[in-house]
């Protein structure tokens, strides 16, 4: 369920931020920053949980954290 989640969840942040983008300017350009260091990060912060012998579920877990905080960032 929480793959399903993630999915979901996702989603909505895909298309919150494509509105940021579309709308152009600077906001549209930190938005594009931000996007390409927040990734970066969290896959880098899902490989250490991983090396270190997380469970599946704990590195979903996480990502659906970061993801959901992007949703209230994104919905003010």
């Amino acid at each position: 369920m929480s793959m399903a989640m993630l999915g979901f969840e996702a989603q909505m942040v895909i298309a919150k931020r494509m509105a940021v983008l579309a709308a152009g300017g600077p906001k549209a350009n930190r938005e594009a920053q931000r996007m390409v260091t927040e990734k970066v990060a969290a896959a880098g912060e899902a490989m250490a949980q991983i090396a270190t012998g997380a469970s599946h579920g704990k590195v979903v877990n996480g990502y659906r954290r970061k993801v959901r905080a992007n949703i209230r960032r994104l919905s003010k």
